[in-house]
């Protein structure tokens, strides 16, 4: 390396320390910044400035204030200077740090966000007090996230559940292409010729295929307490794309200490998304008791619980209606949260109830969902991750 580009290397880290560190006197990098990196210090010291003077003499917290011009100016700045998750992390920073909530309230602020999962919660939550000329925004808003989760969600999800549900429906005559090699060569173990080292298939195992007639009914029955906010995005867009599927009947219940179900509108996610109500109490054995009251297949079931666990109803009632559904044949799925966040609190105490049981909690990511799903559609152990 040469004397230039390691004078070069310096320079660009003390650069980024200087963006880091805020600039304050004794931040120790006796750097300054001009043109674009002053405009980007100064959007971050809007937000994580402490309104210390900078080494230059100057307030480095500009402050957003509170009007929705300025906030919206400041949007559009970080979405020229940041990329688009950074832009994201940032405006969730913002609603926290500085209660800008109720400026989302605002059309002209809607339409300068960078709209993602977390900002759709957040719309949720201030459903009910949207005035009418935002609400429009509002789900032009949510529709755009929605569409573009279904884009990235739907196709995976479709192919890998018509898979299960084409092999939950094995025949033992099947066409060359549709026969189960790993059931058959088990099932035919005993036929073994050592002599040409092969086994000998006798009886063939295959998958069939699925018809159009509904071959499982999957029951979400989703927790709509303020923290599972992106958890409710998700499920819906998921309901969304099973109800799409002739071979499974959907149905789609949320609650809190009501139970509310929005299967009629699986049709539109935006709309079932509107229909919730975040924030709230937790009733799960209400919720469950409806889902129960609604189970004319168990065998062919899978019930989907998606709840951090709590419990504000009858404990005792809630373990005892799934172990019911259990021994009545219904798959029962338990997620603590259907979300990107990582490792979510819940009530472990429930959580290790539910496991004693055969009933497993744990928090799953959108990729990993359709799997869960097929493994359950099949009757066969679920993809826990290692880390609950």
């Amino acid at each position: 390396m040469t004397a230039g580009s390691e004078a070069d290397v310096a320079a660009e880290r003390l650069r980024r320390w200087r963006l880091v560190l805020g600039g304050e006197a004794a931040d120790g990098t006796g750097c300054a910044l001009g043109g674009r990196d002053a405009a980007m210090d100064q959007a971050l010291a809007a937000l994580y400035g402490k309104g210390e003077k900078s080494g230059a003499g100057q307030n480095r917290s500009a402050g957003l204030g509170a009007s929705a011009p300025s906030v919206a100016r400041w949007l559009g700045d970080i979405r020229t200077y940041f990329p688009s998750s950074v832009v994201q992390v940032m405006q969730r920073d913002a609603i926290d740090r500085l209660g800008l909530s109720a400026l989302l309230l605002e059309p002209e602020m809607l339409e300068a966000v960078e709209a993602d999962v977390h900002l759709v919660g957040t719309l949720l939550s201030l459903n009910k007090a949207m005035p009418e000329t935002t609400k429009e925004t509002a789900r032009a808003v949510v529709r755009k996230v929605v569409e573009d989760l279904e884009k990235r969600l739907a196709t995976r999800t479709r192919a890998t559940l018509t898979g299960a549900l084409d092999r939950s429906a094995r025949v033992n005559r099947p066409r060359h292409h549709d026969i189960d090699w790993n059931r058959t060569i088990a099932a035919n173990l005993k036929n073994y010729l050592p002599e040409y080292r092969t086994v000998v298939p006798e009886r063939l195992i295959g998958y069939g295929r699925a018809s159009q007639s509904v071959k499982k009914e999957v029951v979400l029955c989703i927790d709509q307490s303020g923290s599972m906010a992106a958890s409710v995005v998700y499920a819906s867009v998921f309901g969304a794309v099973l109800a799409s599927m002739r071979s499974i009947s959907t149905r789609l219940v949320v609650f809190d200490t009501a139970v509310v179900d929005l299967t009629d509108q699986l049709d539109d996610p935006v709309d079932v998304l509107f229909g919730t109500q975040l924030g709230g109490g937790t009733d799960i054995n209400r919720a469950l008791a409806y889902c129960q009251s609604q189970i004319t297949r168990p065998a062919e079931t899978v019930v989907v619980l998606i709840s951090d666990l709590y419990e504000g109803g009858i404990r005792d009632e809630m373990l005892k209606r799934v172990a019911a559904m259990k021994a009545s044949g219904v798959q029962f799925v338990t997620l603590l949260a259907l979300s990107d966040e990582g490792a979510p609190a819940y009530d472990r105490e429930h959580a290790a109830a539910l496991a004693a049981l055969g009933a497993p909690a744990f928090a799953c990511t959108p990729d990993l969902f359709p799997e869960v799903m097929a493994a359950a559609i099949e009757k066969r152990p679920l993809p826990i991750p290692d880390r609950v």
